[in-house]
């Protein structure tokens, strides 16, 4: 019934209208920012490095490092294994598509965030779009602003910043270290009145009724010999993975904006590396498949295959299935039009609110067209194959099988690689969103720290809790919030895109033409 209830909300949520709206935010600014995901690619990536000088609290680089920590993570993962499974190949075309115009989207958010930042007395930086809606749209739609916040609040606290990554990294160790799930500390549910509660092993229930990738279940035995009351099994690996990464979590959330920085611009670009080279392994030794994952994913997307046999409404069903999925998760991973980003680009030395929108538009290109698509032409290539017996599975067990099923081997090697990198990806998540969300309290308490602080405690107990809750239902919250936080914050993109329009103009004239403008 939970399930039912979150699926029900996440369909109005993640709704044609909302799509509708996203889509054709980033392809508004695509057009009035002049294309810049385009034409001034080189120039943000140059302009990464490059050494800012102004008011702020933050290089460019970290505050990039900052962001990606919060979008490289289960998303990149789970969440695009979770994306095939429930939308099919195609979904992963839509998060291309998404993607592409998100990186307008996130370059527009950034640099407005920049703009109407306010310096608090003591020099830090609050900035994001509660700031972009009340200073740029007037004080009148203080209100969007507000709701903005709330559910940033509740994004950060009940959805993609806690549960998603905590329940990745336990999956991914319980995997690594106990994938028979041998080892069980306890179960809920699956007691009954009559039988004894017994261990059930294989796939058979696996498929239908468990969605953590957990290869065994606890049920009870009717006196009829019927298996029934099946229940949720824990194991020690989930239990003491899930208690080090809390107490490591809760070591950096304490030190605040710097200490999480520091983490972020150490981990993000070594895990980042080892993970492209794995994927980049997949794809040199499976060359010759990824013109057949290719056409599989637009087959999907476009549902050719229904057209042909004449089912409309399936196909609309399957093409709005997979766009649904595949812009959900591409959002939930690179968080373009999410508002989330701007939060982090706020606190950066930068005069030049355009230069910083440029830095941070290339974590959109990291993180879906290069990073997910690593994940997904991966599970692409293996579910091509009739021989891959992994199509039924969810989450990281998918990814895992997977990558496994592409590099041969038993792997062991490629559960260990897989789980360091999850583990330090999400880990990194859960710092730079309790950021975002602390921000969105401060705006919300007008600066009461004695709410920041008790909400860093909250935080820290539902990253406690995440472990406990199905791959499912936690990926399925986080939508949710992912799409209330989207829609006052395209909003206010929408109304500000002439702003967008000018600051753009005005820079790119003065850096075309530096003399004219000296």
């Amino acid at each position: 019934m939970f399930n039912t209830i979150l699926n029900k909300i996440d369909d109005v949520v993640w709704g044609i209208p909302t799509i509708i709206l996203i889509l054709a935010t980033g392809l508004l600014l695509t057009i009035r920012a002049r294309g810049v995901q385009f034409t001034q690619l080189g120039r943000a990536f140059k302009q990464i490095f490059k050494k800012n000088e102004g008011q702020g609290e933050l290089s460019g680089f970290s505050a990039l490092c900052t962001a990606l920590s919060a979008t490289i993570g289960t998303g990149n993962i789970v969440g695009v294994a979770t994306a095939i499974a429930a939308g099919g190949p195609g979904a992963l075309f839509w998060m291309w598509f998404a993607a592409i115009l998100g990186t307008a989207t996130k370059f527009a958010e950034c640099m407005l965030a920049i703009k109407y930042r306010e310096v608090k007395e003591d020099g830090h930086v609050l900035g994001g779009p509660f700031y972009t809606i009340e200073k740029g749209m007037g004080p009148k739609w203080k209100w969007l602003a507000m709701l903005f916040a709330i559910f940033g609040v509740l994004a950060g606290l009940l959805g993609i910043g806690t549960m998603t990554q905590i329940n990745g990294i336990t999956s991914a160790v319980n995997m690594a270290f106990d994938p028979n799930s041998s080892h069980i500390a306890f179960a809920f549910g699956g007691a009954a009145e009559s039988g004894k509660l017994i261990f059930v092993k294989g796939s058979t229930y696996l498929n239908s009724l468990d969605a953590n990738g957990i290869s065994s279940l606890f049920g009870t035995v009717t006196s009829d010999g019927q298996i029934s009351s099946l229940a949720h099994p824990y194991t020690w690996s989930t239990i003491i993975g899930g208690i080090v990464v809390t107490i490591c979590a809760a070591l950096v959330i304490i030190g605040g904006l710097k200490r999480i920085s520091k983490v972020a611009e150490k981990v993000v670009p070594a895990m980042a590396i080892i993970y492209v080279f794995l994927g980049i392994s997949v794809l040199i030794m499976n060359a010759t498949k990824i013109p057949a994952a290719f056409a599989l994913i637009f087959k999907s997307a476009f549902g050719w295959k229904a057209v042909a046999g004449g089912a409309m409404g399936f196909v609309f069903k399957q093409i709005t299935d997979s766009m649904q999925k595949g812009i959900a998760r591409g959002i939930f991973s690179n968080e373009a039009g999410l508002g989330s980003a701007p939060i982090a680009a706020a606190p950066v030395q930068t005069n030049e609110p355009v230069e910083q929108g440029l830095v941070n538009m290339t974590g959109t290109v990291i993180d879906t067209l290069i990073v997910c698509t690593m994940t997904g032409l991966s599970i692409v290539i293996a579910l091509c194959n009739p021989s891959f017996e992994g199509g039924d599975l969810k989450g990281v067990a998918l990814t895992s099988a997977a990558l496994t099923f592409d590099l041969g081997g038993d792997g062991v090697s490629v559960k260990f690689l897989l789980m360091l990198c999850l583990a330090f990806f999400a880990f990194t998540t859960i710092l730079g969103w309790d950021y975002y969300s602390e921000k969105c309290l401060e705006y919300i308490s007008n600066g009461n720290m004695k709410h920041v602080m008790i909400y860093r405690i909250l935080y820290i107990v539902a990253v406690a809790i995440g472990p406990y809750f199905t791959v499912n239902e936690v990926f399925t919250i986080a939508d949710i919030t992912n799409g209330l936080m989207a829609i006052p914050n395209c909003i206010s993109l929408i109304v500000l895109s002439g702003v967008v329009a000018k600051e753009t103009k005005t820079y790119l004239d003065k850096v075309s033409n530096p003399l004219a403008n000296a």
